[in-house]
């Protein structure tokens, strides 16, 4: 289904970049923007699922461009978004939505494991914003859009250092959308809530069911459902939201 997606100071289909495009969430959002007429590309690390994600989108008659890269790698990001520009556009929309967890209750927490999701999770954004912030500066267009968390706003049991990484990404969200407004660049975030993804389904049934009962829908988020927001994020729709930080969670949060 085809959305009003803004050229955002080009001509033709934007180009969007999304980062950890191989599954899950991702995945849905390469596809949608993919199916709405964008020219997207992606990137993915250690995972097996970013050439099935190149074959779905053939086969609903878009061309998609995967990228190997470990996002709290600043050089690689440079580097992504560099080749992209020159081989297929420069990219007015950009999606950061790859992250990681490693939970564990605070007083067992391992260093390791809090700055591995840090780099990941707030690392990966801030990098990939600044490497696309100066192209999108230039043109005087551009959309970006956080994949955050309600664990990022209300914290998490076990989850301290996804909790705050997934904060600071709502604060670069806040801090950037003020930097670049007048750029008439659009910077969001969307928080949801327990998405019914193969993370997701790695967890114990009864963290599964509590987040059920949490969400007033009485059931978990689906990927699409994420996707669809980012899509009207990066249409003419939303040409006047910023600084946002919109919860898909099914009432999760209330």
């Amino acid at each position: 289904m085809s959305l009003d997606l803004d050229p955002l100071g080009g001509s033709g289909s934007p180009v969007a970049l999304v980062t950890g495009g191989s599954q899950g969430i991702g995945r849905a959002i390469v596809l949608d923007l993919a199916s709405a007429g964008a020219r997207v590309a992606f990137t993915w690390w250690r995972d097996d699922g970013a050439a099935e994600v190149v074959r779905e989108a053939q086969a609903i008659g878009a061309t998609v461009t995967a990228y190997e890269a470990d996002v709290a790698d600043c050089d690689r990001a440079r580097e992504v978004v560099a080749d992209l520009d020159t081989s297929v556009g420069p990219p007015s929309i950009l999606v950061n939505n790859a992250g990681i967890t490693q939970d564990g209750v605070v007083w067992k927490l391992a260093e390791e494991a809090w700055d591995a999701v840090l780099d990941v999770n707030l690392k990966g954004c801030f990098n990939y914003i600044r490497a696309v912030a100066s192209g999108m500066r230039t043109r005087n267009a551009g959309r970006i859009v956080n994949i955050a968390s309600i664990n990022g706003m209300r914290g998490k049991f076990g989850q301290s250092n996804y909790s705050a990484s997934k904060a600071g990404v709502i604060g670069l969200t806040k801090s950037v959308a003020r930097e670049l407004g007048p750029c008439n660049i659009n910077v969001n975030a969307i928080s949801p809530g327990l998405i019914d993804t193969r993370m997701c389904r790695a967890l114990p049934e009864e963290i599964r069911e509590k987040a059920r009962q949490e969400a007033v829908l009485g059931r978990l988020g689906q990927p699409e459902d994420v996707a669809g927001v980012v899509r009207f994020l990066c249409s003419r729709a939303a040409r006047h939201i910023t600084g946002e930080v919109i919860k898909v969670d099914g009432g999760q949060y209330l």
